[in-house]
């Protein structure tokens, strides 16, 4: 009898210990799975962020352009208006001119 109860207390080890290591490994497989998403979205998330810094990168270059350009416009019209007469220069000139014909 003691035999006896000493094979079931060895069935109900191995059988608890056969039940552990199914949880473990549920366990594990559970992780792993969880690792692969993680790794996956991260990859994607990765991919995203890099194409969204290049599409960054060409704004930049293309608003640096943009702005040269306006850069130059400003610079030609600033150097057009310091070469044209202003509106009161010309009529003081235009006074002046009218003086010496009456004159």
């Amino acid at each position: 009898m003691a035999q006896m109860q000493e094979s079931n207390e060895e069935q109900q080890f191995f059988s608890d210990l056969n039940t552990r290591l199914t949880d473990i490994e549920e366990k594990q497989r559970l992780l792993k799975d969880r690792v692969i998403l993680i790794g996956r979205n991260l990859i994607e998330e990765r991919e995203k962020t890099f194409n969204d810094v290049q599409e960054l990168r060409k704004s930049l270059i293309r608003l640096e352009i943009e702005t040269k350009g306006i850069k130059e416009l400003l610079q030609r019209v600033l150097e057009q208006l310091d070469n044209t007469a202003r509106k009161e220069e010309l009529s003081i000139l235009q006074r002046q001119f009218d003086l010496f014909r009456k004159g």
